[in-house]
């Protein structure tokens, strides 16, 4: 017979306890998903920031005023063309 471990991740965002909470998976990204038996919520445990670093915004930038087109960045760097775009509105 298996005991159940208590892990301190594992904490329902709406209760707050650590008991009671069963693993039901993964996402798409890896990471582990659980539920509070009490609430029945679903939430994921340590979820994965996406996000390009400060270096790759400024360099899909750059590429851009140099005379490169939005989706030619986002081919170049393999991103979509929406984010070049995005960051470009909100530098000016």
């Amino acid at each position: 017979m298996r005991k159940a471990t208590i892990d301190e991740n594992k904490k329902c965002p709406k209760c707050g306890k650590i008991e009671n909470q069963i693993k039901i998976g993964y996402n798409k990204s890896g990471t582990q998903r659980c539920k509070c038996k009490e609430y029945g919520i679903s939430y994921t445990i340590n979820p994965k920031k996406h996000e390009y670093s400060e270096e790759t915004k400024n360099l899909a930038i750059k590429i851009y005023y140099s005379g490169v087109s939005g989706r030619g960045v986002g081919k170049i760097l393999g991103m979509n063309k929406a984010n070049v775009y995005n960051w470009i509105k909100k530098e000016q």
